[in-house]
């Protein structure tokens, strides 16, 4: 049933199954949980007043504790939910809270520089099981969610 005693993931050749569309379906997911951020900053902005002249700011801690907070609870967050995938960590279980801070960071600090996303996102398309580099540091997958 797994490729192997190390990744006890679904195997990319035999189980094909769980690997497909998921690098289409993990962008999906972030076009619906940046709008998701941006719905929960907006108000957080208006109604400290402060916050307009942090705008920025606000996004950028408010995407934060949203990816973390919800890939902490059910390894994925409420856009992946929508497209039915979730992250399993190297021995095939849901994401710890350490495990999602990590992934957090990772995520983050690979959208903080362009040239980093885009060698990210050229692995999602091009490795066997569709990780990005952030999963391959972490030994983590997105997978279509078991029905």
């Amino acid at each position: 049933m797994y490729s192997d005693d190390f990744y006890h993931l679904p195997d990319p050749e035999r189980q094909a199954e769980f690997y497909d569309g998921v690098t289409v379906k993990r962008g999906i997911a972030w076009v619906i949980d940046t709008v998701l951020v941006a719905l929960i900053t907006l108000p957080v902005a208006l109604f400290s007043i402060v916050g307009l002249f942090f705008i920025p700011f606000l996004f950028f801690v408010i995407s934060f504790l949203y990816r973390w907070i919800t890939i902490a609870g059910g390894s994925a967050t409420p856009g992946m939910r929508a497209m039915a995938i979730e992250l399993r960590n190297v021995d095939g279980r849901r994401l710890d809270s350490t495990q999602a801070l990590l992934h957090t960071l990772g995520f983050t600090l690979s959208m903080m520089v362009f040239i980093v996303q885009i060698v990210s996102i050229g692995l999602m398309f091009t490795s066997s099981r569709g990780q990005g580099l952030s999963d391959m540091v972490l030994g983590t997958v997105a997978l279509n969610r078991r029905v």
